[in-house]
Formats: structure tokens, C-alpha cells, sequence
């Protein structure tokens, strides 16, 4: 007789091999189909709401791996509170207008042809660019397995969303907010455009480092300053390009300044400094003398000197912004090309001079530099500071410069005529750096981030020179030139655009556009030109909370959370926060979380330079995306997060682990219906008990992790309790209990009433992590018909109490540490070739004389049939002296005793391959062991 066909052996048609490329595909359109995400937010219809709102990614491009873990992460989020009993509707959206996709179409079209076009022209184009790529993209975010309403996003291009951003601006403008004037601002002389502090990067950059000396041409009596003692201010700069729009000299008024005479004049120097100076000027201590007077910086305020080549007085002003660390102690200052050189040239009235063109050149103002680069000047400059012999030292320096986001080179400071938000105009600094308080910052460090940006920025430049964005709705008038921008305009223009979109401000007749009778506040002029300027993109999707949560039925209200890379404390988080306060007094967030960068497997930046990028599209196409979720799962996204073949390969491993604990669970239940073959949990034995009480805190410290948003430890417990607890502990052990005994037995019953319950558990703290999987298991739980269609339209179960044993707890895991001292005995058996299976064994403990029994030991005596399950071996014994010296014997201290490994008595049972000394008794079957022979008896389906 083929006993093999009488044991309950697993039965699944649940594949072993995932083959996720091909299968992901057939889901997602499944998902579509039946309408997985709309039936998951009709469950909790009636719930309180859980609002992610969507960061919107440009509409520029495929996806790259950055865009997987951001949108995955989000799914976690959105899939786990609906699990959990929240409504929790997840509406994405895509950033639409700007520079990289109207530099893309102009890449495309030619700069030339570009130029020649009407900005309507250019702007279909870039429309029509942005709608393709929010196609591609879309079906993208779809294939990594994201739930979303993807048919009904939110678009900064909508005609409606371009009409509530207007509305927006009209607040802000009646708030006193807004104003028009000439500052400097960051350019990027590529892009020919203003950037935003967002919009700018950080990079090594080498520049020309320089010392000049100015000669004083008024000292205010303060020292001689004849032609035997000419006397010079001596500045550092590594931006010699901006000296023509010199205009001042800075000292801090606190500190004080000597003269120094040296062989190229007395130099006026921070005393600090004097050294530092003169090394760098390759003066030795007997070359130089410090000269008797020392002035504070305010004793030198008002001292006139004259730029070096140009007709020009050049006042010593003061700045608290001067350092020792260090230069020379006085500072070059240029209010047209520098911040706190603009801030200190309006203390003193000084003239914002910035003789540089759109796209970096001089202009006329420099004189016979007109027409150079900024960029290309250094050396004509140097040569002007040489023939007036003001040059004193020349070098080069590297150090950190800023760089345009986009185009990847070096930007300037350029004063030109923009729109701006005041920080201190209504308190809105003051405002945001309240704010902040009252958000939930994570990781923590996210506030301190923030902290610092809010305090030292610039007041918000939000005007851009392009074409493809929301225009700013002011008119200049012709009579008098005054910009014009009011509400009421705002608002008017906003019915417009509703309707018509921000196209019909480049469309329409201007008259068409204002309110009927405008006129000219200032001079009652009413004949107007439009401005040409469009808004920062960072307004543009800094509103969205206005434009789309508050007003969207699908969201309403605030956003409970915003997720999104590190970079965005001073991009949409930091936006959304000025936009919200300027006109609603709030945070538009309750909690803002921020996940690092991706990094190659090095740590190191991806870039196409250093051949390491990887694309999301490349790891679907050979893994599927379920790993790739399992990878945003795995790594600890508050940090930099790190990613390469190696780390893959680990993960696919670890998903097999995941896939095949699952399969086994299913594999053992192709028999079992839980509404009528459930054993109660009075009648589990005790193993049973245990894995229960381990599977709900499995299940509460998942929770718990979710809930902290703290996914990998979600991760990291799963893949140990699979690992571990089950496949190396209960599983293997139950294997006996679930193949060997009657079908319908009680003991067979309690061991699927356990599996049963163990998968319930894991197919929902997987489902938000591996969707893909999690479904699948969903589609083979034994009881499917009586289920929801998804896992994702079920609720998560919540942690049984009645289940958790502590004593329980603690005796279990003394017996499977002491169990793995058994082990290790039985692993050398095996390699010194006493036996091949474990179940060849008979395992003898020998207690030492005087020792207290081990857990282990007293169920030698308390209920041996027990042990040798848990141990799986045929038999166990206790015994001392000679007995021990057969086979081979282990030292445990843990145990208390020795440890004795030898064959097996008796014969092997051809059905369960026990060993047992009664194989052969039972005439019906003489080849099985007793316990087999009576489930024979029985029948073996009984």
C-alpha cells in the first residue's frame, strides 16, 4: 500500500513563483475593473476622513525611482488607514507649469523658432507636452500598484485651479502683501529667469578670489591721507564681476580697525585680521607696521573713497553682517547684486545699480564691458584693477556656490523689478515660525529644518519672466506707469480664467480682461499694457490646499498629512505654510513627513555621469513592482535611502520567505472551512496558544509601526516572524500533527483553526506593503466566498487580548531557546553521520547530579509524546552513566545536562518515518507505527 496517499499532504493551486512581471499587470487591471479604490473609500463612507493631500510631481518625464518611493510610501499610508477604518481618499496631482517643461519644448522646437512664436503658441505647446507626460506618468504610478482616483486628478493647468489660485493672489494682494520692486534676486542667466529660494542648489564651484584696495579719498580727518601716506580700504571678493555696481564699503560698527603700512600703502584693516591679511598678501613681519590710532567702525562711517577705475565716490557705510572670520573686515557692496547688500544700500539711499542683461551680459552702465559675460569678466576686471594698481592679491577659491535647480549652472544676484511677498508685512514670518510649532514634524529634525529657512529667507519673489505658467494680473498704466494689481481685478480675471483658462489673459483684447470703467488708481489714466510675468510654480502648487483640498468634495477641510523628499522644507512644504498663513492664519497641515533621497549602493548621488541610475521601469520589468514596494518597506525612508542590485536581490530573497510562508498556510487549509471546522481556542493545545499570543503581538506592534509611519519595522517584524517564529519554530513542527493525523481529527482541526487565524493576520498587515500579494493570498483564503472581493475592502483586525498569554509567552521561549541546544546536538549527529534526519534520533538527557531540570527536561518525564514533536525526533529519554556514552554526546549549560545523540530503536514507520519499537504489531499494517495504524484504522479522512 502507497501510504503517501493517505497522508493529509498540502494541496494549493497558489504558484510558488510569483512571476510578478507578467501577473502585476492582469491585477492593476483588475483593480481597475472592479473598482478596488472606489469600494475601499465607499466601506468607510460614513468614517472620519484621513486626508493625504498629494504632492504634485512635474509633468515632465517618466518616473524615476525617487517618484516610486514617494508615491508607494503614500500608498502605505492611504491603504493602511482605510484598512484601519478611516476614509481615506487619496487624489493625485501633477505640477503643470514652469521652466523644465517650457525649456524641453524650446529643446525641442529650437530656441530660434521658439523666439518667433506668439507666447499662445508656445503655451498650447507646453500644454500639450504636459497633458502627454501626465498620460504616461499616470499609467506609471498605476503599474507600481498605487490606489488613487486616477481618472480625476488635480491639475495646476485646470482652468478652475489657475481661477482659485488667482482668487488666492486677490487675498493676498488685499492683505497689503504683494508689492512690485526692484531687488536683487537669484538669476539664472541660462534659464533667463528669476529663481526662487527653492529653486536653487548648491554646488563646488571654483572663483577667482581677490583683494582691492580703495583708495580714501575724504578721511574725515581721522588720519593723514596725503599723497606720502595715501590711505586705502582694502576689500576680498570672489565675485570681482560685480565691482562695477560697487557702491559702498561695509565695516561692523562694534569692531576696530588699524592702519597698516606696507609697500603698497597704509592699509585700513580689521585689527583681528591684520595677520591673516598680510599672509595672504605674502607680506612678511618686517615688510609691514602697524601704525598708532585704531578707529571702531562707527568712527569710520562717512569716510569717502573712490572706486578704483570708475568716477565714482564710495562710501564706508555700516553692516552688522561683517565678519572676522574672514577678508579684510570691510566688505565690497554692491546693492544690486546681494541681499544684506541691498538691505544696507536702503539704510543709506545708495543706488540699486545692476549694469547686467537678462542672460548675464553687461550692460551699457559698465562701460566698455558692455556685451561680456558675467561669467567671462574676471579676467578684463583683474586687468582694470592692475592698470589702476589696485589689485593687491589675486587666487582661487572652491567652495560651495549657488547653481539653478534646472539647467545645473551658476546663478547670480541681479536686481530687477518683481513681485514679492513681504515676510513683515501683517507678521508673517512671525506667523510661520508660531506655525511650526503646532505641526507634527517627522522625523523631528524636519522643524529645526524649516526653523531656519523661515528665519533668515528673503521676502518671496513669486514672478518669473516665462511663458508657460499662471500670468501675475497687473496692468502698467501708460500714462503715469503705474503697476496696477488689486483684488477686485483679481477677482474679475479669476471668472475669466474659470471659464476660459489663463490662456485668455494672452488671448483677449487687455480691455476684455479689466473690469469694466478700471482706471488708473494714481492718475485715473485707463489706457493700459499687461504684465508679462508669470507666477512661481512654487505659488502655483503652494495653494493646492485651497484650490483643492478645501474645495474638492472628494478631500474638504485640511490636510492631515503632507509626505514628501527632504528637499521640500524649502520648497512646497515651506510655500504651502507662507500661502495658508497670508490668508487663512493657519497651517495648512496637521503633520508633515519627510523621506530622504535615493542613493546608489555606494551612498552616492544617482547621475547619468557616473552610470549608477537606476530606473523603477528596469527593477518592474525583471522583479515586478512588488519588490520595489517591498524595498520602500525595507529601508528606513526618514533617511537617505539606498538602492542597487545587491539590495534587490536581498529583497527578493526576503519576498520568497514572505511568498512561501503564505503558500504553506494556504497549502494546509484546502480542506478547511472556518465557519465549521474551527476548534475553540479552550481546545487548542498549547503550541497552538502560544503561536496565536506571538500573531497578535506581531499584529499590535505592526500597528503600532504603521501608525508611526515607521514601515520598515513593519517590515523587519514580518520577515522575522516568518522566518523564525514560523517556518523555524511552529511550522516545521506542526508539519507532523497537520500530514499525519485524521483529516477531520480535532488536533489536525486546532493546527488550521491556528494557520488559519496566523494568515488572516498576515495577508492584512501585507496588504499595504505588497499589495500585489497580499490580493492574491486574499483570492485563496479558504473562506473567499463569505469575504469581501479585496483585501483592501476589509478591516484590519485589531489585537485579541484574550490571546496573549504572558506566562505563556515566557515559558515558550525558554523551551526554544533550550530547544536550540538540542538542535545543535543533533546538527553534529548529522555531520559525524549518526543520523541523516532529525527523525532518526532518539535523544537521551542525562541531568547532572544536583542541577535543577530544565524546561526542557521536566516534559521528558510530564509528557515525552510532546518533546518529540517539538524536537522532531522518534524518541527521547532521560538516563545517566553509560547510557550517555553511546552515540554522541553535547555539554548544554543551559540545560543543566548532557546531551546524547544516538539511532533511533525500533523500526521506521513507511507513513509518518517515525522510528518505533512497535512498527510491526499491527497485522492490518505492519509496516506503520501505532499512531499511524490507528488513524489508518479510523480512516484516514476521519
Amino acid at each position: 500500500m502507497d501510504y503517501k496517499d493517505t497522508l493529509n499532504l498540502p494541496k494549493t493551486a497558489f504558484p510558488m513563483r510569483a512571476n510578478l512581471p507578467q501577473n502585476e499587470p492582469k491585477q492593476v487591471e483588475k483593480w481597475d475593473r472592479e473598482r478596488t479604490y472606489f469600494q475601499m473609500l465607499q466601506t468607510n463612507a460614513q468614517a472620519p476622513k484621513f486626508i493625504l493631500h498629494d504632492g504634485p510631481p512635474y509633468a515632465n518625464g517618466n518616473i524615476h525611482i525617487g517618484h516610486a518611493l514617494n508615491k508607494i510610501l503614500k500608498d502605505i499610508i492611504v491603504k493602511y488607514r482605510s484598512m484601519t477604518g478611516q476614509a481615506a481618499p487619496f487624489v493625485p496631482g501633477w505640477d503643470c507649469h514652469g521652466l523644465p517643461i517650457e525649456l524641453q519644448v524650446e529643446k525641442n522646437l529650437g530656441r530660434a523658432k521658439k523666439l518667433a512664436m506668439s507666447k499662445a503658441e508656445v503655451r498650447r505647446m507646453c500644454k500639450e507636452y504636459a497633458e502627454k507626460y501626465i498620460s504616461i506618468q499616470r499609467q506609471e504610478f498605476k503599474r507600481l500598484g498605487v490606489f488613487a482616483d486616477w481618472e480625476h486628478p488635480y491639475l495646476t493647468l485646470n482652468p478652475v485651479y489657475e481661477a482659485h489660485e488667482i482668487r488666492e493672489l486677490g487675498k493676498i494682494v488685499g492683505s497689503g502683501a504683494l508689492y512690485r520692486r526692484k531687488k536683487p534676486v537669484y538669476w539664472c542667466a541660462s534659464c533667463v529667469t528669476a529663481l526662487a529660494e527653492a529653486e536653487v542648489e548648491y554646488e563646488d564651484h571654483t572663483s577667482a578670489s581677490i583683494y582691492v584696495k580703495f583708495l580714501v579719498k575724504d578721511s574725515k580727518g581721522l588720519f593723514s591721507n596725503d599723497q606720502a601716506t595715501e590711505t586705502f580700504f582694502v576689500i576680498w571678493t570672489t565675485t570681482p564681476w560685480t565691482l562695477p555696481a560697487n557702491q559702498a564699503i561695509a565695516v561692523h560698527p562694534k569692531f576696530m580697525y588699524r592702519r597698516v603700512k606696507t609697500p603698497t600703502g597704509h592699509l585700513i584693516l580689521n585689527q583681528e585680521l591684520i595677520p591673516s591679511v598680510m599672509k595672504a598678501l605674502g607680506f612678511e613681519s618686517t615688510e609691514y607696521q602697524v601704525t598708532e590710532g585704531a578707529w571702531s567702525g562707527i568712527d569710520l562711517e562717512g569716510v569717502l573713497c573712490r572706486h578704483p577705475w570708475i568716477d565714482r565716490d564710495v562710501k564706508v557705510i555700516l553692516g552688522e553682517f561683517v565678519t572676522q572670520d574672514q577678508g579684510t573686515g570691510a566688505v565690497h557692496i554692491a546693492p544690486g547684486h546681494g541681499q544684506e547688500d541691498y538691505e544696507v544700500g536702503m539704510r543709506y539711499s545708495l543706488p540699486v545699480m545692476a549694469p547686467v542683461d537678462p542672460e548675464g551680459r553687461f550692460t551699457a552702465e559698465a562701460g566698455d564691458l558692455q556685451g561680456e559675460s558675467v561669467f567671462r569678466a574676471d579676467a578684463r576686471i583683474m586687468q582694470k584693477l592692475m592698470d589702476a594698481g589696485a589689485l593687491l592679491k589675486e587666487d582661487k577659491l572652491a567652495h560651495s556656490y549657488p547653481h539653478c535647480w534646472r539647467c545645473k549652472k551658476p546663478v547670480i544676484f541681479r536686481a530687477t523689478e518683481q513681485w514679492f511677498v513681504s515676510m513683515e508685512k501683517n507678521g508673517l514670518r512671525r506667523k510661520a515660525l508660531d506655525a511650526i510649532e503646532q505641526v507634527r514634524w517627522i522625523p523631528p529634525w524636519g522643524k529645526d529644518r524649516i526653523r531656519g529657512m523661515l528665519e533668515g529667507r528673503p521676502d518671496w519673489c513669486i514672478s518669473r519672466q516665462r511663458s508657460w505658467g499662471v500670468p501675475i494680473p497687473a496692468v502698467y498704466c501708460k500714462s503715469c506707469n503705474e503697476a496696477v494689481l488689486t483684488q477686485a481685478v483679481c477677482e474679475h480675471i479669476a471668472t475669466i480664467f474659470e471659464k476660459e483658462g489663463s490662456d485668455a489673459w494672452y488671448l483677449r483684447p487687455l480691455r476684455e480682461l479689466l473690469p469694466k470703467d478700471f482706471k488708473c488708481s494714481q492718475c485715473g489714466g485707463n489706457e493700459f499694457t499687461r504684465e508679462e510675468d508669470i507666477l512661481d510654480v512654487w505659488f502655483d502648487s503652494g495653494v493646492s490646499w485651497a484650490t483643492v483640498v478645501e474645495r474638492d468634495p472628494r478631500l474638504g477641510g485640511r490636510a492631515d498629512l503632507y509626505l514628501e523628499g527632504s528637499d521640500q522644507h524649502r520648497g512646497w512644504f515651506h510655500t504651502a505654510l507662507l500661502t495658508s498663513l497670508a490668508t487663512r492664519g493657519r497651517a495648512p497641515y496637521e503633520s508633515v513627513l519627510t523621506h530622504g533621497f535615493t542613493l546608489d549602493g555606494k551612498g552616492r548621488k544617482m547621475s547619468k555621469s557616473l552610470g549608477n541610475v537606476i530606473a523603477p521601469q528596469e527593477i518592474i520589468k525583471k522583479s515586478g513592482a512588488e519588490i520595489l514596494r517591498l524595498w520602500v518597506a525595507a529601508e528606513d525612508f526618514r533617511e537617505d535611502v539606498r538602492i542597487s542590485d545587491e539590495i534587490l536581490n536581498r529583497l527578493v530573497e526576503a519576498y520568497r520567505r514572505l511568498r512561501n510562508t503564505a503558500r504553506f498556510l494556504i497549502s494546509n487549509l484546502y480542506d478547511f472551512d472556518p465557519e465549521n471546522d474551527s476548534v475553540p481556542l479552550s481546545d487548542l493545545d498549547e503550541m497552538d496558544r502560544w503561536i496565536l499570543g506571538r500573531t497578535q503581538s506581531v499584529l499590535g506592534r505592526c500597528r503600532q509601526a504603521y501608525d508611526n509611519y515607521e514601515f520598515h519595522a513593519v517590515y523587519h517584524t514580518l520577515n522575522n516572524f516568518c522566518s523564525v517564529e514560523l517556518s523555524a519554530q511552529y511550522l516545521d513542527i506542526v508539519k507532523d500533527r497537520l500530514y499525519c493525523e485524521g483529516a477531520k481529527s480535532p488536533t489536525r482541526r486546532a493546527a488550521q483553526t491556528t494557520l488559519y487565524r496566523i494568515l488572516d493576520t498576515l495577508v492584512h498587515l501585507m496588504a499595504p506593503l505588497v499589495s500585489f500579494t497580499a490580493e492574491e493570498i486574499w483570492g485563496y483564503m479558504p473562506d473567499k466566498d463569505r469575504r469581501p472581493a479585496s483585501v483592501f475592502i476589509s478591516h484590519m483586525p485589531e489585537p485579541d487580548a484574550s490571546l496573549i498569554d504572558s506566562q505563556l509567552a515566557d515559558k515558550w521561549d525558554r523551551i526554544f531557546r533550550e530547544r536550540s541546544e538540542v538542535l545543535k546536538a543533533l546538527e553534529q549527529a548529522r555531520t559525524g553521520g549518526i543520523i541523516g534526519h532529525s527523525l532518526d534520533a532518539k535523544v537521551i538527557f542525562g541531568p547532572r547530579n544536583g542541577d535543577q531540570a530544565s524546561t526542557l527536561t521536566e516534559l521528558v518525564k510530564a509528557d515525552r509524546t510532546r518533546l518529540q514533536d517539538l524536537l522532531i525526533v522518534s524518541q527521547v529519554n532521560e538516563a545517566a552513566g553509560a547510557s550517555l556514552d553511546r552515540g554522541l554526546s553535547y555539554e548544554s549549560e543551559l540545560l543543566n545536562c548532557r546531551i546524547s545523540v544516538n539511532k533511533a530503536d525500533g523500526a521506521k514507520c513507511e507513513r509518518c518515518w517515525k522510528y518505533d519499537p512497535r512498527v510491526g504489531q499491527e497485522e492490518k499494517h505492519p509496516t506503520v507505527c501505532a499512531r499511524c495504524a490507528t488513524v489508518l484504522n479510523a480512516g484516514a479522512g476521519a
